[in-house]
């Protein structure tokens, strides 16, 4: 008896067109799976130049005519901007938008007719009492902590002095 002839054994070729394209298939999800993602780019923001205001400049800072919005405490500039619900049009502190705020905020009152005059000199604040000057105090600490200082207030005619100052 003859044995039987040894079984001939086909090689399957492992380097296919359809092997191929799924080796590229996975190798790409892999890929897109565990990219490092980029690094997001933040735009540096517009530089703030400390400035003098007078009341008539700081004025049309108010968020209507201006998109910024400055008020004035104790003869300091504000950036109230990031707060448009508290100092923007129609909210409730609005009234000190472009303004010197001292004296209502001293006095706990909303009333536009305790805010000087554009065109007068700028209000001294001496006939406070002790306790709205500790108001006031405290108001001017909570700003200082909580918003940027772009500037100072000065009455009209004095800006080139302060410029001198600084």
């Amino acid at each position: 008896m003859e044995a039987p002839p040894p079984a001939i054994t086909e090689a399957v070729p492992l380097v296919t067109p359809l092997n191929l394209i799924l080796f590229s298939l996975a190798a790409y999800l892999i890929y897109m799976r565990f990219k490092p993602s980029p690094i997001p780019t933040i735009a540096a923001p517009e530089p703030i130049v400390y400035t003098t205001y007078t009341p008539r400049t700081l004025a049309k800072y108010n968020g209507t005519d201006d998109p910024r919005i400055l008020l004035a405490m104790k003869g300091k500039v504000f950036d109230v901007s990031s707060k448009p619900m508290f100092y923007g049009p129609g909210a409730s502190y609005n009234v000190f938008a472009g303004r010197d705020a001292s004296r209502g905020l001293a006095k706990g009152a909303l009333d536009p007719s305790l805010l000087t005059p554009l065109d007068q000199k700028l209000d001294t604040l001496e006939d406070l009492a002790a306790d709205e000057k500790e108001t006031l105090q405290g108001w001017f600490d909570q700003f200082v902590g909580k918003y940027l200082v772009v500037g100072e207030l000065v009455n009209e005619g004095e800006e080139g002095a302060a410029n001198e100052k600084q």
